[in-house]
């Protein structure tokens, strides 16, 4: 499966068709008998030093999210998110200062065979990589690891929701047909994660690449398609869940929002990705 393309996993949404990544099981938020939540599955590096990306300051507020009963209003908090998604140059230095993260170190229950493997070597970028594109083909434990070393957090769903609904003007864009448009575009887009970061337009908050660049890991990306136990599940029927999320959302304009969900629903936290990278956010005390 090219995962440039998550059409066909769109598809499963659209008609309820039988995706593994929609069974109930699959959906749990654990991977390999560990509890992705857990912060003891592994030891943080002692040689950890604040990053020096940039930073914007998200207010407080609320949204409605795609999934869950119909007006209900997430509450979200104010957090501190970097403006562009973690660098390829950003991550080889925090392997560099912590080598169990290095590819030939890195335990396979924390990444699978494709981690990092656009590198040459440890601490060699690839030829054709460049140090300023986000960093991808890395796992959920390998990207909440660098934002914790940086005294950060990967951000939630609503949260990343939250600030990516917005264009350059308005704080939610969801309505706008065209800013839909540019994002279903680049769904189809090849290679997008070889161009710098930066490369797309900075939205409403001053943030930029939430679309049009790569994926994005978030902390509880397996939590949303969770039949029975999901904080907003409306509906018991655990076969046809995928199905009816989708069939129950009349806003068209979210098939969107429909693809980044169910692409996060086919995630596990050991896969690593070529076009899938990630952002730290930071609460505000």
């Amino acid at each position: 499966m090219r995962w440039n393309s998550p059409i066909p996993i769109f598809i499963c949404i659209i008609m309820g068709l039988s995706l593994g990544s929609c069974r109930k099981n699959d959906m749990n938020p654990t991977h390999q008998g560990l509890s992705l939540r857990n912060d003891s599955i592994y030891t943080l590096p002692e040689s950890c030093t604040p990053d020096s990306s940039p930073v914007v300051t998200i207010e407080k507020g609320s949204y409605i999210p795609l999934y869950g009963k119909e007006q209900t209003r997430i509450e979200v908090s104010a957090f501190e998110i970097d403006v562009y998604p973690v660098t390829q140059a950003a991550f080889l230095a925090f392997v560099k200062r912590n080598p169990k993260w290095q590819k030939s170190y890195v335990k396979r229950i924390f990444a699978n065979q494709n981690y990092l493997k656009s590198w040459e070597n440890d601490t060699t970028l690839g030829r054709n990589i460049s140090p300023n594109a986000p960093v991808t083909n890395l796992s959920w434990y390998a990207a909440k690891a660098y934002c914790e070393c940086q005294g950060k957090r990967l951000p939630t769903v609503d949260e990343w929701e939250y600030v990516a609904m917005a264009d350059e003007k308005e704080k939610d864009a969801r309505a706008n047909k065209e800013y839909i448009q540019y994002i279903l575009g680049w769904y189809e887009k090849p290679k997008t994660f070889l161009s710098p970061v930066g490369s797309t337009f900075k939205n409403y908050w001053g943030v930029y690449d939430l679309h049009g660049l790569v994926w994005e890991w978030t902390a509880d990306f397996n939590s949303v398609l969770i039949t029975g136990e999901s904080r907003n599940d409306v509906t018991p029927d655990n076969n046809m869940f995928c199905g009816s999320g989708s069939l129950n959302t009349s806003q068209l304009m979210n098939y969107a929002a429909f693809m980044r969900y169910a692409f996060r629903g086919s995630l596990k936290a050991d896969f690593s990705i070529q076009n899938l990278g990630f952002r730290c956010i930071k609460d505000i005390k």
